[in-house]
């Protein structure tokens, strides 16, 4: 069969909700913006991978063991799209693991995560202004990305500054892993005394364990709870990227835009 397929690898999740809200429906939409090519789903965490396996039974392709499976089905045109939000230490795994399949192929393209050109950036800014709530003087919406020591960590300064420059200068983008954390956000929420609010948010492809515990969860130590010890009313709102219709449609036009390219491998 020399076939088309579409992969579209993940960093993945645990968590049965978030998948089928983001993960899942990214991959409905490319299926539907590609019906020539075969879909399939590769997760990129070998800790998520186990975890599905011991936990449910349930095995799930890495990224070779997706490729070795096309090649041997023999699919001729792979086109590989992740759902990472930046070029960072996923997205180069990605890479890297792909590489030695390029012979296997006739031809091997790959789209670029969200956020990897300059203009990514207000591309996802514009699509997350219909999401968030009006501005309001009182008020400042936090975003918590995951945040990387990869120098792809910029990323999350230049996307609060692609909102700031698109009129939201109310958003303040932080990362729990990563630089600014929390108490960058801490200090620039304080310097707007007039702000009592907070609405958290994930800047993350799912809403998984970290919204789910690091942004939202119970212990002294989320997000949300630190914020409401230093006197701010603070609501989350649990969706993650893959939530939002105008977002997937950016993965894609990623997607479209790499199988437009004809550079055979």
């Amino acid at each position: 069969m020399e076939g088309k397929a579409l992969l579209a690898v993940s960093f993945g999740t645990s968590h049965e909700d978030t998948l089928e809200k983001n993960i899942a429906a990214i991959e409905r939409d490319l299926a539907a913006a590609f019906p020539k090519r075969t879909l399939r789903r590769a997760f990129t965490s070998g800790m998520i991978l186990r975890r599905w396996k011991r936990e449910r039974g349930v095995e799930i392709d890495d990224v070779p063991a997706a490729l070795e499976r096309l090649a041997g089905e023999g699919y001729a045109d792979v086109l590989i799209q992740p759902t990472h939000v930046m070029n960072g230490e996923e997205y180069h795994k990605l890479m890297d693991q792909a590489a030695p399949y390029a012979g296997r192929f006739g031809r091997l393209a790959f789209g670029r995560p969200l956020l990897t050109a300059a203009e990514d950036y207000l591309d996802l800014g514009r699509a997350l202004l219909d999401t968030l709530p009006p501005a309001r003087e009182e008020a400042a919406v936090v975003y918590m990305g995951h945040g990387s020591e990869h120098q792809a960590n910029s990323a999350y300064a230049l996307m609060e500054y692609a909102l700031h420059d698109l009129g939201r200068r109310d958003v303040v983008v932080g990362t729990v892993e990563g630089y600014p954390g929390f108490g960058q956000v801490l200090r620039r929420l304080k310097e707007r005394p007039e702000v009592s609010r907070v609405e958290l948010r994930p800047l993350m492809t799912v809403a998984g364990d970290h919204a789910k515990n690091d942004l939202a969860g119970e212990e002294p130590g989320s997000w949300k709870n630190r914020l409401a010890a230093e006197g701010y009313a603070v609501t989350c709102t649990l969706r993650g990227l893959g939530e939002y219709p105008a977002v997937r449609a950016l993965f894609v036009s990623h997607a479209r835009e790499a199988d437009a390219q004809d550079r055979p491998v």
